[in-house]
């Protein structure tokens, strides 16, 4: 299985957030979850990390319900632990204290061995210069790959 299959990324995050570091996380999830994930039935747009007693979780990570699940389904926003080294929950926990730092998830991936893996960021917000400054990068970009031929 390669990370290739699935594409399910969070795509208002570089737009509103300064990605500082990232990590691969693992995640709990039942039955129904991954194969829902494998099918591509999933959105990040809305979702957060939260700690709580020295455990991240994620909330806001809708997953739709697997069609032949019948009464097996999961709940499509239910709050999903994720799973992390304690070194990297350290360090995470000590920038998300500082003001202005967050944690979010930046996609969904399948890792090697076929398990389902959200890759998440500390990220410090943008203000609203930053984020014209940056459609002003991309336009240009844009620009010089149309006149190149």
């Amino acid at each position: 299985m390669s990370q290739s299959r699935i594409n399910i990324t969070n795509k208002r995050a570089s737009y509103d957030y300064h990605l500082i570091n990232t990590y691969d996380a693992g995640m709990v999830l039942t039955g129904t979850e991954i194969k829902s994930i494998r099918a591509g039935n999933a959105n990040l747009t809305d979702a957060f990390c939260f700690l709580k007693d020295d455990e991240l979780f994620l909330r806001g990570m809708h997953i739709g319900t697997w069609k032949q699940g019948s009464y097996y389904n999961h709940e499509p926003l239910r709050v999903r632990k994720l799973l992390l080294k304690k070194s990297e929950l350290r360090k995470i926990r000590s920038k998300a204290l500082e003001k202005g730092f967050t944690v979010i998830p930046v996609k969904v991936f399948l890792s090697e061995t076929g398990y389902a893996k959200v890759q998440i960021a500390i990220a410090q917000g943008k203000k609203s210069f930053d984020k014209r400054d940056d459609l002003k990068k991309k336009d240009a970009e844009r620009a010089l790959k149309s006149t190149d031929y």
